[in-house]
């Protein structure tokens, strides 16, 4: 009974060990046979797996560059051999073509990212490492964790690759075809892959879309001019020499503002702002698109969009804006920056090879508001607001605000991703 007992337990703890030491090829199998594959195929991909050294061989089940890696050698081993017509070997890439088939199928279907292991190899990544400002970088492999060469500041090394280990970084990346993206991650290791210095960073699921915006804002408190646009043809250079409503910008970036103003403000109202950055006199065009209005200090908060904006009174924003940013918000508006030369150099290259015959993802169009289409149709001479000529009281509490119309939203996550929420950029 007792010796029953004993051999019991061998056999438990020698089916356990095994288990443990062969549980990545258990599941390789098992994935494998789960897809349609036969044994000896599966077989034959796993040593296929090993003979090309992939850390994770469960990558030919999920990635496509690493599958079309895979038939391409089985293709050259077969040629070699000249067995490439034996039926043996059409009939598994008939399957392994099935297969690829539906992993684009699925890629395609998908709403967006949802784990970084999903990334390919030779994408390219933006890293913000804290106190260090921004690097740049490729991924050379993606498994178990994600390999990507040593990051560079102007292509420089300006980190060695084992003071990298252990740090949180902020990745971001765009995404050929789909989007720009962020996550948060940590360095696990540095080394050698293929003969390159590299570090090794932690997969996540934790990943957020950014969506492609043509501006970052910040906070600032500048006394502004505010005047209606009631002319049928407009003149944007024109300085205004007579006052106008007196304003308070409480943030402000090349595409729009937020404006705090006496009294109730007017939704879609068509207006003109002047004010100075230094030595430039900076005059913008465009529409409240939202309004907030509080009924007990009698103050807005308008929504503001620029429609007009001129090449130099522009650039005296976006430099007032990157020179009043926190030098942590600054890293990710090079980072966001470097997202958007990547996918403009990618939609370069697209029109630059034929069209193919790929059926698109469904886009809805954007109605773009011209300058010219400015018009004071929304205001009559009689409509006015109702501004005291002593100024806006700007250190009164507006806590109490109504909204109209405008929505609120947040985003949970890590601290980085906190930042881009508040400067408008998820």
């Amino acid at each position: 009974m007792i010796w029953t007992f004993i051999i019991t337990i061998v056999v438990v703890m020698i089916a356990i060990r095994l288990l443990v030491v062969y549980n990545d090829k258990v599941k390789f199998f098992s994935t494998g046979s789960d897809n349609g594959f036969r044994f000896k195929e599966i077989r034959m991909l796993w040593r296929l797996a090993k003979i090309t050294e992939l850390e994770d061989p469960q990558a030919l089940y999920i990635s496509v560059p690493t599958l079309n890696q895979a038939i391409s050698h089985i293709i050259t081993d077969a040629t070699n051999k000249g067995i490439q017509d034996t039926p043996e070997i059409q009939g598994f890439l008939s399957k392994l073509y099935k297969f690829r088939t539906k992993l684009n199928i699925e890629k395609e279907n998908k709403k967006g990212l949802e784990s970084t292991k999903y990334l390919d190899k030779g994408q390219r990544l933006r890293i913000i490492l804290h106190g260090k400002g921004v690097f740049t970088s490729e991924i050379v492999n993606n498994g178990y964790e994600i390999v990507i060469k040593l990051p560079l500041q102007n292509n420089t090394i300006k980190v060695k690759s084992d003071d990298w280990i252990n740090q949180e970084i902020s990745v971001y990346l765009w995404r050929k075809g789909d989007a720009s993206y962020v996550f948060d991650t940590r360095v696990t290791n540095a080394g050698v892959f293929n003969g390159q210095t590299v570090i090794y960073l932690a997969q996540t699921n934790q990943l957020l879309r950014a969506q492609k915006r043509r501006s970052v804002r910040c906070e600032c408190n500048l006394n502004a001019a505010m005047y209606f646009i009631k002319e049928e043809v407009i003149d944007f250079n024109m300085v205004e020499t007579e006052p106008g409503y007196k304003v308070v910008l409480e943030d402000i970036s090349e595409d729009g503002a937020m404006i705090r103003v006496g009294g109730q403000g007017i939704v879609n109202a068509q207006i003109k702002l002047q004010f100075s950055l230094g030595e430039t006199i900076v005059l913008m065009y465009g529409i409240v698109r939202a309004v907030e209005y509080n009924k007990e200090i009698n103050q807005s908060r308008l929504h503001f969009e620029c429609i007009h904006l001129e090449e130099k009174m522009k650039n005296a924003i976006l430099s007032y804006v990157y020179n009043v940013l926190p030098q942590e918000q600054k890293d990710i508006f090079d980072a966001l920056s470097g997202t958007e030369e990547d996918m403009a150099a990618d939609e370069t290259v697209s029109k630059e090879k034929p069209e193919s015959s790929e059926v698109k993802e469904n886009v809805i169009p954007v109605t773009e508001v011209k300058p010219e289409e400015i018009r004071p149709t929304l205001i009559s001479d009689d409509e006015t607001i109702n501004i005291p000529e002593e100024g806006i009281p700007v250190n009164q509490n507006s806590d109490s605000m109504e909204t109209s119309p405008t929505s609120a939203g947040g985003t949970e996550g890590k601290p980085v991703l906190d930042e881009l929420a508040k400067m408008d950029v998820l």
